[in-house]
């Protein structure tokens, strides 16, 4: 389709801004960015409409490009939208697509059918693209690493609950990749021995099942907050307020937005062992990692423990995120699209 000057990119995401989901936030910082380069971009929210509407609206704004953020739940229609008008599809590979849906019985035809059709596959760190690229072999060379960055637009809202004593923070949607469940017994003892302590949970609930049992799991520990979905913009505050944010996710997309955002502001991070998590955190120098319910228990003591390996961590990990650029991060997309849709 020949370009208007101004090339359009149609970005469709099962979750948009205002959302506080990790998709959601990083499609509304790329779309900010394209926007500043003179690219002009279109967010449709796939959460928020039926997929007959988007395609005909898709249809009749007439992009140069399709961009579809989630190979299994954007990514079906985002390659017969490209199909019909004829243009380049690019994917951009979460972490539940990458480590999970892409050998699955049930989703793995529709990833692999999607990948297939696409022009060129985003990643957000090389570790997932190892692992695309050895699943499937034949993806390799439309692979294209572009590494997340952060972008706060504001910080307001209310002031972070007051506590008497150290506050941990696990900012994640709640669903079972995420594991919410996961530190409440080990944290049991934790909190028993540091007066005051609270856990404090935030994000939206993803799952309704996984949502039931964390809400379960709380009954009867007074020392742990759900404080629900909040607006993005509320996040610094929070992240400020925390003496020690908490990611304990089974897998993650290369990196996660909640860790890059933690350590961005200079908090020390306790993350599982992952491959993901280990793209940003170097353990017992830009954060601690665990293991197991064991090691979890045990890491967090050092940190409650000591103020100056919390600092020190902190700052280490800031110096580590001051990396991850959003110049940096839309310089890579603008670079990928202008080898698809050259400017005219």
């Amino acid at each position: 389709m020949p370009s208007r000057g101004t090339r359009r990119v149609a970005m469709l995401t099962p979750f948009a801004f205002p959302s506080p989901s990790g998709n959601a936030v990083t499609v509304e910082r790329i779309a900010s960015g394209l926007s500043a380069r003179g690219i002009e971009p279109r967010v449709w929210d796939l959460s928020a409409g039926d997929a007959a509407t988007v395609e005909r609206e898709v249809c009749q704004w007439r992009p140069d490009l399709v961009h579809a953020f989630h190979a299994f739940h954007a990514g079906p229609l985002g390659a017969r939208v490209a199909r019909l008008l004829g243009l380049p599809l690019v994917v951009t590979l979460t972490g539940t697509d990458a480590n999970h849906d892409l050998a699955d019985a049930q989703r793995g035809p529709t990833v692999r059918e999607v990948l297939e059709g696409a022009a060129a596959i985003t990643v957000f760190h090389r570790s997932i693209g190892a692992r695309v690229s050895a699943a499937r072999p034949e993806l390799a060379a439309r692979i294209v690493v572009i590494a997340q960055s952060v972008s706060f637009r504001s910080s307001d809202g209310p002031p972070p609950p007051r506590v008497a004593g150290p506050v941990m923070l696990f900012p994640a949607g709640i669903r079972p990749v995420k594991r919410p469940l996961m530190p409440l017994g080990p944290l049991d003892a934790v909190a028993a021995r540091h007066e005051g302590f609270e856990l404090h949970y935030v994000g939206p609930v993803l799952d309704a099942a996984e949502g039931a049992k964390l809400f379960l799991g709380l009954t009867g520990r007074p020392w742990c907050r759900y404080l629900g979905a909040v607006p993005h913009a509320r996040m610094p505050a929070l992240l400020r307020a925390a003496d020690v944010v908490l990611n304990c996710s089974i897998s993650e997309g290369g990196m996660s937005n909640s860790v890059l955002e933690a350590l961005t502001l200079g908090r020390p991070v306790l993350a599982s062992d992952i491959e993901g998590n280990r793209a940003l955190i170097e353990d017992g120098v830009t954060g601690l990692l665990f293991s197991d319910a064991s090691e979890l228990a045990s890491q967090a003591e050092r940190l409650l423990d000591d103020v100056e390996l919390r600092a020190r961590l902190g700052a280490e990990g800031q110096s580590r995120a001051a990396g991850f650029r959003p110049e940096t991060e839309v310089d890579g997309y603008v670079r990928l699209f202008d080898t698809l849709v050259p400017a005219s």
